[in-house]
């Protein structure tokens, strides 16, 4: 049986994640309160965002951005898009 948890991003009862995606307490708080659902949604909008940016995942600085864009996302208001991104077309 799979777990569920309220998602913090979604606002509602859905699946929850099978282990703490990242690291420390900010992964447990992910586990505990993200669904697999925002998640995936955060690892889209995470893959934009390095590549909009260019950034780099073995930067510490590009890291440190991530992961403040990524507890935004989940936890608060939204990541903003970079200026002048537009999505591709489906």
């Amino acid at each position: 049986m799979s777990r569920t948890v309220f998602c913090a991003k979604l606002q509602r009862e859905a699946e929850g994640l099978g282990f703490a995606p990242y690291p420390g307490e900010l992964g447990k708080r992910i586990y505990a309160q993200i669904s697999q659902e925002a998640w995936r949604a955060w690892l889209g909008h995470q893959t934009m965002l390095i590549n909009e940016n260019r950034l780099s995942p073995l930067d510490p600085k590009s890291r440190r951005f991530l992961e403040a864009e990524m507890e935004k996302f989940l936890f608060g208001a939204g990541s903003q898009t970079p200026p002048g991104y537009s999505p591709p077309e489906s």
